[in-house]
């Protein structure tokens, strides 16, 4: 599996940490940035990954930021991409359960690496379920596309 990563300069600590973590669990991992503790814009970084995602280039986006939040809300902007910000195992889970996620948001300043970790662990080792939850993911996809014409994207 394809992991494309990136971070501002709040998340780029916890971003380095997993980076050599799923990188020693075999995943192949591409890292668009940021590298530095230089104050940066996470939607410079957020669209990078998502788009390398929607263009399958890469699986699946790991964002790392402050709160989440940016970069969830970034990722989102782009066609194809089902983002959300986790900040449990559990989050973790049912993000790829129920909803397919293929572009989680970690909160740096508000879960520790250890969290981090296991939610990344389980979110990289949870299928989608399917059944019930497919007509919704569908519907969400059609959303997508809906708009993306009006947009003309």
């Amino acid at each position: 599996m394809r992991i494309v990563l990136c971070a501002d300069h709040r998340g780029v600590d916890l971003k380095d940490q997993i980076k050599k973590l799923l990188e020693e669990m075999g995943y192949e991992v591409i890292d668009v940035g940021t590298y530095s503790h230089e104050r940066v814009d996470y939607p410079d970084f957020g669209e990078k990954a998502a788009l390398m995602v929607a263009r399958k280039e890469a699986d699946r986006a790991i964002g790392f930021c402050g709160t989440g939040m940016g970069m969830a809300i970034v990722a989102n902007k782009i066609p194809g991409i089902r983002a959300v910000p986790v900040f449990s195992v559990l989050s973790a889970i049912v993000s790829r359960e129920r909803y397919d996620a293929n572009f989680i948001s970690i909160p740096a300043l508000l879960i520790g690496p250890l969290t981090a970790t296991e939610a990344i662990k389980a979110w990289l080792t949870t299928d989608f379920e399917g059944g019930r939850h497919i007509p919704r993911v569908e519907k969400i996809g059609d959303i997508d596309k809906k708009y993306r014409k009006l947009a003309d994207l």
